[in-house]
């Protein structure tokens, strides 16, 4: 255990803490959106005068390398339980359910070679139309895998390609090779919405840089994108999509109607 002088002195925003008569104390009104249940997002778990890191520290400081990177709060309850397969039925097309349940077998393999160990650096992605679930399904697998104190690094592609131009612009706390070096050897990554954006060269070449280097040195990435692989190459290029395919499993997730939208029927009551 250690004490809370030697919390703070580790990174911890001082701030945190008031000054009381008996010693630190939590300013727990500093806390508007608890995220994580041990801790309430405070970093530190109090026993006493006595204080140890919460697990949940060593997620957020890789994180904070990004502006963007902690999930929307909509996809933090993402589990494979919610993964209904009833949004995938149709009369006229039973392969949308078939495929649904490949792609959810194939997330559920991946988190458990995960917590078997498995080194093999064999990623997953997801391909298919806007409002598929391919987001929900890559929410679920860094859930699952933050849940088991894994290093995961959860990044939507435009966001990322936004902070990594944004660094030849300011002076922050991170330069480019921070963000890159933080992108290519986190443990676990996910690359949401891969789509068909306006990549220049330069980008291009960042996005490949992670990728290669993770295929390099087997570190699984979890994909998402709306394009198909020839839309792939002609936005990413040859050498990004060949190295893509060598790394990852590849499964379609396709659907009669927009999940979302589906959804929002639901809770209107337009469906019935």
């Amino acid at each position: 255990m250690k004490k809370v002088r030697e919390i703070l002195r580790e990174g911890l925003d001082p701030s945190l803490f008031a000054q009381t008569g008996s010693g630190k104390e939590i300013k727990t009104e500093s806390v508007k959106h608890a995220v994580c249940p041990l801790c309430e997002d405070r970093g530190i778990i109090l026993e006493g005068d006595i204080a140890k890191p919460c697990r949940c520290m060593q997620q957020k400081k890789v994180e904070n390398r990004f502006r963007h990177a902690r999930m929307a709060r909509s996809l933090m309850n993402s589990r494979f339980e919610h993964f209904h397969l009833d949004y995938y039925d149709s009369g006229s097309n039973p392969a949308h359910r078939l495929n649904a349940q490949k792609a959810r077998s194939a997330a559920l393999e991946f988190v458990e070679g995960c917590l078997e160990g498995e080194d093999t650096g064999l990623g997953l992605l997801f391909t298919g139309p806007v409002g598929s679930g391919k987001t929900f399904l890559a929410a679920c697998i860094a859930n699952a895998l933050i849940e088991k104190d894994f290093r995961v690094l959860f990044l939507v592609v435009p966001d990322l390609l936004d902070e990594l131009r944004a660094t030849f612009s300011n002076k922050g706390e991170h330069n480019e090779m921070d963000l890159l070096d933080t992108a290519r050897e986190i443990p676990i990554l996910v690359l949401d919405d891969l789509g068909a954006h306006n990549y220049t060269e330069w980008t291009r070449n960042r996005l490949y840089s992670i990728i290669n280097y993770r295929l390099n040195e087997q570190l699984p990435t979890v994909i998402t994108t709306n394009l198909s692989l020839e839309e792939m190459e002609t936005y990413l290029g040859d050498r990004t999509t060949s190295r893509l395919l060598q790394m990852s499993r590849v499964f379609r997730l396709t659907c009669d109607q927009d999940i979302r939208l589906r959804k929002y029927q639901e809770r209107e009551g337009l469906n019935k």
